[in-house]
């Protein structure tokens, strides 16, 4: 075949060695011929449709200027026409920009005289915006003040907050006129900072520009403004703060000595004053406002400890703060104030609960042990009840050293007295002091002590222990120092972060957490707040269920102490449980009887489910998002279909993903399948991992561990009375129930036997079907290669053909040239020998 080729090739290129002209005319050809493919597919129309003109995004009688068209040149002329401006860089197809659009409308017909309001499409790609922004996400909202700017606006898109914060950067400072409006100022748990500028010698006094911009700083790093910045133009008043020169900047801080801006050691910029005043400040109640997306900022501000998370209804636009928001902030503030004095206060104050216990190694010796609680004093009048531990340890030491001089009983300190912490715990302390006993003390010297109300003296080992000291009238006041489970205060607003608190175990129903719920089902907080505490270092975390007829700062209180106990009171919320008003209608439910015939297991109803001892349980543990779950559904419904008239044996499964569950009945992997056999909990069995889950297997297993097998044994023929003959009945009945379980295992046997020869003749079927229609491959692959060789040889034959026709008629035509050059030849001799024919004559 290759040879044939090369023949071929050479007499073409013979031919066009031959015929110069052919070869010119088919590489012209072959030109054209390209040529008018790349103009044919030049021409081709464009697939994608060109984008539509960009039309008006807000309404026209919404009082913003629409820049639909990105026109960014624009906006430097239109800030310049009001002292504030809201800049609204949005995208037309942007869900989250059409929700804001009415909220930014909302506003703008608000503030339309005071704010220049203007939207840009920063999506139209022939736009200035477009071209000199790369945006990652729509809208966003740039604020400027006068020159300065922009300020981003990082809070919810909600009318109320974009108002509150545009006031805030209208008014970013607030006028101290007297010395009653820098105490109203400064007595916020809120960090206030204070500047004092003389408006005497000049308009505007060197440094005020930069203060000025140093609390618009503020506002670019919180958005909430907690950081509120007042001016003080009277030197008067400024005096009340201990401020003498001019161009200072005073940071009030509660808990520590207040701070003045050190211009010595730091350069007086805005970017500096505003790091500053946040080193410093001292932030009790932090608002957190999580995205709504993906993010890290619950998971920063949770590494950092303990966090005491409280949804309370807010209102950014309220003059003054909520009720609620004072109560939360008061408990806040007491709970961080850790000053020395109250704590040496708190420490050396020596309650009225006292112990007098004789040593038995000296009987001339008394220790006198007195309960130091941290809690108000009480009043005079109330009876106080002591609460004392055991002691058998501690007092054999109390006396640490001999004293020269006996000490008197009234005496409050003493240098003999030895303060000790019989338990862990930040709210008890006692105090041991040794005296020796005076026998001749009288009567009549005894009552000139004052009166104090003793416990009787008994020995220590008939004191009752107290495991936990009683802590429902403590206070919390410096508790942060006096533990090692320090809380963080964060604020939420309800309304904005009302499924974060639902997933924190909040009722599911909105209404009855904002107070429209009367019902008994409701969990009492009338106000509308949910509090939870949650510790991500240990995976925990308590909610706060408040009574009807305690107040916030109550429940609060009691529920912090609670949780800085040494021995925490709270009980853990586990994920799927129920509200706890509910769990007497869910007992209920439990105990009545069920036709399901598979059983979904909770939180709550779990440990009673499993634990029946009357009953096997057949537990599977699956998830939602489990694929090998969903395939083994099908085998579990069928087997509880055939254990449904079975009373004894109960069918169950749990949604681990959405359940917590006690962690020595919690599995490695799903799915898994557990067995709880009757009256034999603790000798549960799992299904074996190398067994395949089928019905039959299942029912194998059921039969090889149930617990109702136990009893399967004949009792005595003797006649039975009373208990016996119940057993005997229960006996009989779980017998033929063993028995339709074997039958059924026999038809199940059989069916699969069926099914097994089924399948082997279907086996053998489909190998001669396949058998057959490989011979009928080969035979006609064989045909078809036949045939292929045959009109091989005719192409060959062909082309042999072709090539002798054209050789063929090359020779004719060079016979035919040379015939008629002859006769050329003799016609020209015939004609000169005529002529010379004639020239002889």
């Amino acid at each position: 075949m290759l040879r044939r080729v090369r023949q071929s090739f050479r007499q073409v290129l013979l031919l066009m060695a031959r015929r110069p002209d052919l070869l010119c005319g088919a590489v012209l050809l072959s030109v054209l011929l390209v040529l008018a493919v790349k103009f044919t597919y030049s021409r081709a129309k464009n697939v994608v449709a060109a984008a539509r003109p960009p039309v008006r995004f807000f309404s026209a009688d919404a009082p913003v200027v629409d820049l639909y068209l990105g026109q960014l040149d624009q906006v430097e002329r239109l800030r310049s026409m009001a002292e504030v401006s809201l800049i609204f860089l949005y995208a037309p197809w942007c869900a989250h920009s059409m929700a804001a659009r009415q909220e930014v409308q909302q506003v703008a017909k608000k503030l339309a005289k005071q704010v220049q309001f203007v939207a840009i499409n920063c999506w139209w790609n022939q736009g200035k915006c477009r071209k000199q922004n790369r945006l990652y996400q729509y809208p966003v909202i740039h604020l400027f003040y006068r020159r300065f700017g922009p300020i981003a606006y990082k809070g919810p898109f909600v009318a109320a907050y974009i108002e509150s914060f545009i006031l805030k950067v209208i008014t970013p400072l607030t006028y101290l006129p007297s010395r009653t409006h820098v105490d109203e100022f400064l007595s916020c748990h809120e960090p206030r900072v204070v500047g004092f500028f003389l408006f005497n010698s000049s308009p505007q006094p060197p440094g005020y520009i930069t203060y000025l911009s140093s609390a618009l700083q503020a506002l670019r790093r919180d958005f909430h403004g907690v950081v509120r910045f007042g001016i003080v133009t009277s030197r008067h008043v400024a005096e009340a703060l201990s401020l003498g020169e001019d161009q200072t900047i005073y940071l009030h801080r509660r808990f520590n000595s207040s701070l003045l801006f050190p211009r010595k050691q730091r350069n007086f910029t805005s970017e500096a004053v505003c790091s500053w005043v946040f080193e410093h400040c001292e932030i009790v109640l932090q608002w957190l406002q999580p995205p709504g997306t993906k993010s890290h900022l619950l998971e920063q501000e949770l590494t950092k400890g303990p966090a005491l998370l409280l949804f309370v209804p807010h209102n950014p636009l309220g003059s003054k703060p909520s009720p609620i928001l004072q109560q939360v902030a008061d408990v806040a503030v007491r709970y961080h104030s850790c000053s020395r004095s109250s704590l040496n206060s708190s420490f050396t104050s020596r309650s009225l609960c006292c112990q007098s216990v004789v040593l038995p190694e000296l009987r001339t010796n008394v220790c006198e042990v007195c309960l130091n609680a941290s809690r108000p004093p009480l009043p005079s009048s109330t009876s106080v009840r002591c609460s004392f531990p055991s002691f058998q340890t501690s007092i054999k030491h109390c006396c640490l050293q001999r004293l020269p001089s006996p000490i008197s009983i009234n005496t409050r300190t003493s240098v003999g007295c030895n303060n000790f912490l019989n338990s862990y715990s930040p709210f008890t302390q006692f105090s041991a002091c040794c005296r020796k006993v005076e026998p001749q003390l009288n009567e009549s010297k005894a009552k000139e002590e004052p009166e104090m109300p003793r416990v009787n003296p008994t020995p220590p080992s008939s004191i009752p222990p107290s495991p936990v000291p009683q802590q429902e009238g403590g206070s919390i006041t410096g508790l942060s120092c006096q533990t090692n489970r320090t809380l963080r205060f964060y604020l939420l607003d309800v309304a904005l972060n009302w499924p974060l608190a639902v997933r924190l175990g909040a009722t599911s129903n909105r209404n009855a957490s904002l107070g429209r719920d009367t019902s008994p089902l409701s969990d009492g907080s009338g106000d509308g707040s949910f509090v939870a505490i949650v510790n991500l270092k240990d995976e925990i975390h308590y909610v706060l269920h408040r009574s009807p007829a305690a107040t916030l700062t109550e429940s609060l209180e009691a529920f912090i102490r609670n949780f800085s106990a040494p021995f925490s009171l709270l009980q853990r919320h586990l994920v799927g449980e129920e509200d706890r008003r509910r769990g007497g209608d869910e007992a209920k439910h439990q105990h009545s009887p069920s036709h399901l015939l598979i059983t979904e297991l909770t939180t709550s109803s779990f440990l009673p489910s499993i634990m029946d001892h009357q009953k096997d349980v057949l537990l599977f543990y699956y998830t939602q998002w489990c694929g090998f779950c969903s395939v083994l559904n099908h085998v579990i419904i069928r087997l509880a279909r055939l254990l449904q008239g079975n009373r004894t044996i109960t069918v169950a499964r749990v949604n681990v993903a959405r359940n917590d569950l006690p962690w020595e009945f919690m599995v490695d992997h799903v799915p898994s399948i557990l067995l709880f056999p009757r009256y034999k909990k603790h000798l549960s069995v799992k299904f074996p991992d190398e067994l395949p889950v089928t019905l039959p297997n299942l029912l194998r297993f059921i039969l090889k561990h149930s617990g109702s097998l136990r009893h399967e044994d004949k009792p005595a023929q003797a006649q039975r009375k009373g208990a016996n003959a119940v057993l005997h009945a229960e006996f009989l009945a779980l017998q033929r129930e063993v028995q339709t379980l074997h039958l059924a295992r026999e038809r199940l046997s059989q069916q699969l036997a069926q099914l097994w020869r089924d399948y082997r003749q279907l086996k053998f079927d489909k190998r001669s079907i396949e058998e057959s229609l490989e011979k009928q491959l080969q035979e006609k692959s064989q045909q078809l290669a036949e045939a292929l060789r045959r009109l091989e040889e005719l192409v060959d034959t062909s082309e042999t053909l072709l090539n002798e026709n054209t050789l063929l008629r090359i020779l004719l035509k060079a016979l035919k040239d040379r015939t008629e050059a002859k006769e050329q030849t003799g016609e020209e001799k015939e004609r000169t020998e005529q002529k010379k024919g004639l020239l002889t004559s």
